[in-house]
């Protein structure tokens, strides 16, 4: 039998919760199975952003995980992922992952990600940075992850707040060779024919 196509998403307390809803709306298009772990703190914002209670969650995903399982699946390197997207990645939670001291099952998840060599992609939300938290994220860096905070991207013609988050999304999933139908690309959904003035040369 075919191995499954897994992807852990793990939601930290940054603002920003909808950038995670719309990760596992898009990997269950997608067909991905979905292992999520959230903290408190990320339920907490759920609740302030959408309205939505932690309940739903479990609607969005196919494994939730609660976050003092340390013994969970994606606690262990043997239980093989496309790798983790952490979506949003809050300074703190970055922090953690840097150190290597993981203290719950989200840091511990991510962890593994990194020395199974596999994918990590935080998608940090907090703004602005200090010195510290650009150590951080080179110190992250130079570990395997991938830093992306989700910056919104204006050449792709967003209509509103959901075509902005869907595409920061899209590209987030690229990372794992995922292709979402919602994500906008240069030179294919985006004709040549609609680029902005500064892009052809115009009035330059």
């Amino acid at each position: 039998m075919a191995e499954p196509k897994r992807l852990i998403v793990g939601m930290s307390g940054a603002s920003g919760v909808v950038y995670g809803l719309r990760a596992l709306d898009a990997l269950g298009e997608l067909g991905v199975e979905r292992h999520l772990v959230a903290t408190k703190a990320a339920e907490m914002t759920l609740s302030y952003e959408t309205g939505l209670k932690p309940s739903a969650l479990k609607s969005r995903t196919d494994h939730l995980y609660k976050l003092p399982d340390v013994g969970a699946p994606i606690a262990s390197g043997s239980f093989r992922t496309l790798g983790m997207l952490i979506a949003p990645c809050s300074v703190r939670t970055m922090s953690e992952i840097a150190t290597g001291v993981t203290s719950t099952l989200l840091t511990r998840a991510a962890d593994v990600v990194l020395k199974e060599r596999r994918r990590l992609v935080l998608m940090v939300r907090e703004t602005p940075f200090h010195l510290g938290h650009l150590r951080t994220m080179t110190q992250l860096t130079e570990m395997g992850a991938i830093i992306m905070p989700p910056l919104p991207a204006f050449y792709a013609d967003p209509k509103s707040v959901e075509d902005i988050v869907d595409q920061s999304v899209g590209r987030a999933l690229d990372l794992f060779d995922l292709n979402w139908r919602s994500t906008k690309r240069w030179g294919e959904d985006l004709a040549l024919g609609r680029r902005p003035a500064a892009a052809t040369g115009k009035d330059a």
